[in-house]
């Protein structure tokens, strides 16, 4: 007993040192990372303009310093907290606008640094500890150290402080549905409880349900899952259990329903803004990133399945998480292990089928497979919460060295994150660091873009990288621009073929690629001024 004792303060200390040190690694160096893409959307919805407006604004042919971008990327006075909302409706309607609405305030109130506005999801990633610990309670009941386990391993994914400092509404989406399911499983314990707590617990359901609708659209197979679990566990049997599921998610989605309208209002911008999600790769591509995205919960060192490093740990993590599953629905009742499997495949489905069957990329994005991966460290959790309590001590003694090895993949993944510029969750932006380097080594450099493609974004992005010397000249045409004399060095953020070759043919010069990735190029024009330019 005393042994057992000991046993159990040492998992207690080492819980709590994950705990600190997985808050210390969010916090730590925000601003160190490329603001990139997506986040300089999050501050032009936060600052109320549209992107047609700071195209007619800025995107003219005139030459302009970094200064310039800085209305667009704060609260300000001409624009109010409606406007951030009607950006979003006439602009990006697939983004849901409770994460917008806070971190407008949240930046009216401290400030509008790279810095503040990441604290945010910082902040809002530390709802997670608790939430996690009441979904563990409610859905393992009295299981030994569980909820506990749960904590430690969510403190130290590498997935999570990928978006825990991210200017984005990920993490926010990530406590709703740990919020929604947690609430659902109390809601289902008290039914048979007195009526009052009833309906208080099918209505904390319903606005938990809310929330998480408003955080993210993605919410709606979130509910579903809980739909087909809560009719399951029912045994297809409409009785008041199943009726009251369905009034209290009918009232969810009815307050949804504005939302709806302005996605039905806006479908042609709606369709416009996720074509990207229509590119064809592959099957063998999607298969090899769906495996690094596996591992990702795990161990992430910022490397992609063209390394070979990955060959060797994608199959160990899927195994991994293949047993912990196999070992889950071996062991538990199942309304334990229904509700996870749920929660791993409902979500999925619907991005990884369209994928296989019309091809696309829409499941190549963690960000929207979230809820899966919650299933999946559920079940991870539950695996070796209690191995670690086996009764054989060599079984134990294993499953400790298991449970170490996770520990140090995680924070070895969180010592590398911290100290990088970039990460392969900047996507179309990974290069801008490189890219800001080289310009800003020129004496007197002028860079030159359109808003076509990711180039509006990615000019933005690199506002925040680039030196104060650095003058832009931006046109929302391919126009011909006209150059002053006074730089030394002129530079061209990925133009299309056709309107480089003209800017050649204008000026009579060569241009080269000083930097290139899979994403876009920087060209330079060669020798601008030896012949008048």
């Amino acid at each position: 007993m005393r042994h057992l004792k000991l046993a159990r303060n040492k998992l207690r200390f080492l819980i709590v040192v994950l705990l600190m040190l997985g808050v210390f690694f969010r916090f730590f160096n925000l601003d160190g990372k490329v603001y990139w893409h997506d986040e300089t959307f999050t501050s032009l919805r936060i600052s109320g303009y549209t992107a047609n407006e700071v195209r007619q604004q800025i995107f003219n042919g005139h030459i302009i310093s970094k200064e310039s971008f800085a209305k667009f990327q704060s609260p300000n006075m001409e624009k109010g907290l409606i406007n951030t909302i009607m950006s979003l409706e006439t602009e990006d309607p697939h983004h849901a606008p409770l994460y917008y609405v806070i971190a407008r305030f949240w930046v009216e109130i401290f400030g509008n640094s790279v810095t503040v506005i990441r604290s945010l999801s910082a902040f809002i990633s530390l709802l997670i500890f608790p939430s996690i610990y009441w979904l563990c309670r409610e859905l393992f009941k009295e299981s030994v150290w569980v909820s506990e386990i749960a904590i430690a391993l969510m403190a130290i994914s590498p997935i999570h402080l990928v978006y825990a400092q991210e200017a984005r509404e990920y993490i926010l989406w990530i406590v709703t549905i740990l919020l929604c399911s947690a609430s659902l499983l109390r809601a289902l314990r008290l039914e048979s409880k007195h009526k009052v707590l009833r309906i208080l617990t099918w209505g904390i359901y319903a606005v938990t349900l809310i929330l998480s609708l408003y955080t993210s659209l993605l919410s709606g197979f979130v509910a579903i899952a809980h739909g087909i679990y809560v009719i399951a566990t029912a045994k297809f049997r409409f009785n008041r259990t199943v009726k009251a599921y369905l009034l209290a998610s009918i009232a969810g989605f009815l307050a949804f329903t504005p939302w709806v309208l302005v996605m039905i209002d806006n479908f042609l911008q709606f369709d416009s803004s996720t074509t990207w999600t229509k590119r064809q790769f592959p099957l063998e591509i999607l298969i090899k990133s769906w495996l690094l995205q596996l591992s990702r919960i795990f161990l992430d060192l910022n490397f992609g399945f063209e390394n070979p490093f990955s060959y060797v740990i994608t199959p160990i993590f899927l195994i991994f998480i293949g047993y912990s599953i196999y070992f889950l629905c071996r062991t538990t009742n199942y309304k334990v292990w229904l509700f996870i499997v749920m929660l791993i495949v409902i979500p999925a489905l619907p991005l990884v089928l369209p994928d296989l069957i019309v091809g696309g990329i829409r499941s190549l994005s963690e960000r929207y497979l979230l809820a899966s991966y919650l299933g999946i460290q559920l079940a991870v959790t539950y695996l070796l919460a209690t191995q670690l309590h086996n009764e054989s001590l060599v079984s134990r003694r294993i499953w400790q060295t298991i449970m170490g090895l996770v520990i140090i993949c995680g924070l070895v993944s969180y010592g590398v994150n911290s100290q990088a510029e970039t990460w392969w969750s900047k996507v179309v932006s990974y290069g801008n660091p490189q890219v800001a380097k080289i310009i800003n080594q020129a004496a007197h450099p002028l860079l030159i873009s359109d808003d076509s493609g990711i180039n509006y974004g990615n000019v933005f992005s690199l506002s925040y990288l680039l030196q104060p010397k650095i003058q832009f000249q931006l046109l929302k045409d391919h126009s011909i621009p006209n150059i002053p004399d006074e730089f030394t060095d002129i530079f061209l953020l990925d133009p299309s073929d056709i309107w480089r070759k003209q800017i050649e043919t204008s000026y009579h010069y060569k241009t080269f690629v000083v930097y290139s990735d899979k994403n876009y190029l920087l060209w330079k024009v060669e020798n601008p001024h030896d012949d008048g330019f």
